[in-house]
C-alpha cells in the first residue's frame, strides 16, 4: 500500500539513492512495460516544478517505452532487492521477462504509468523534455571514460506523484 506525499516532504538523499542504491526506470502500460536499472540521474526544480532527470543509452530496450509514453516512473527499493536490480541492469527485456524473473508485481499510478509494489518510493514523472547528449559539448575525459559512441538521451520528468510505501 502506498501513500501519496508532496515531493517536497521527501527525505531521500538523491546521491546515495541513485548512485549507490540504484533505481528502476519503468515505462509502458501495466500490461506491457519494461524496466531498467539506472545509477545516473538527478532530482531538483525546473520550470517551477519538482523534476527528475534520467539518462538512457540508445540501445536500451526501455528507451523505446520511455519515448513512446508520456509518463515513466522511477522506483527505489530496499537493499534486499539488490539482486533484482542487478538483473534489471544486466539483462535486456528483449530477451527475458524481467518483471517475472524478479517476482515483481506491477501496479499503475493514477496516470496509468507502471511501477512495482515492492518499491519503497516511486516517483511518477510526466516526460517534459528529451535531449540527446551532444558529444561536442562533453569534456574529452568524460567521453573517453564513459562512452563508445552510444551517447545517452537525457529525460526531464516532472514529478506528478510521489508514492511512499505506507
Amino acid at each position: 500500500m502506498f501513500q501519496k506525499v508532496d515531493p517536497k516532504a521527501l527525505t531521500l538523499n538523491p546521491f546515495s539513492a541513485i548512485a549507490d542504491q540504484w533505481m528502476l526506470i519503468t515505462a509502458g502500460t501495466p500490461e506491457r512495460c519494461n524496466t531498467m536499472t539506472a545509477s545516473w540521474g538527478g532530482l531538483g526544480v525546473l520550470w517551477g516544478a519538482p523534476m527528475a532527470t534520467c539518462y538512457i543509452r540508445p540501445q536500451r530496450y526501455t528507451k523505446g517505452f520511455v519515448d513512446e509514453n508520456e509518463y515513466f516512473t522511477l522506483s527505489f527499493f530496499g537493499q534486499q532487492y539488490r539482486p533484482q536490480l542487478n538483473l534489471c541492469g544486466t539483462k535486456s527485456g528483449r530477451d527475458v521477462d524481467k518483471v517475472k524473473e524478479c517476482g515483481f508485481t506491477v501496479a499503475a499510478a493514477e496516470c496509468g504509468a507502471p511501477y512495482f509494489e515492492q518499491a519503497e518510493l516511486v516517483l511518477v514523472c510526466r516526460k517534459r523534455m528529451a535531449v540527446p547528449m551532444e558529444p561536442a559539448l562533453m569534456p574529452e575525459d568524460v567521453k573517453e571514460k564513459w562512452y563508445k559512441g552510444d551517447y545517452h538521451t537525457m529525460y526531464w520528468g516532472e514529478i506528478v506523484e510521489a508514492l511512499v510505501k505506507a
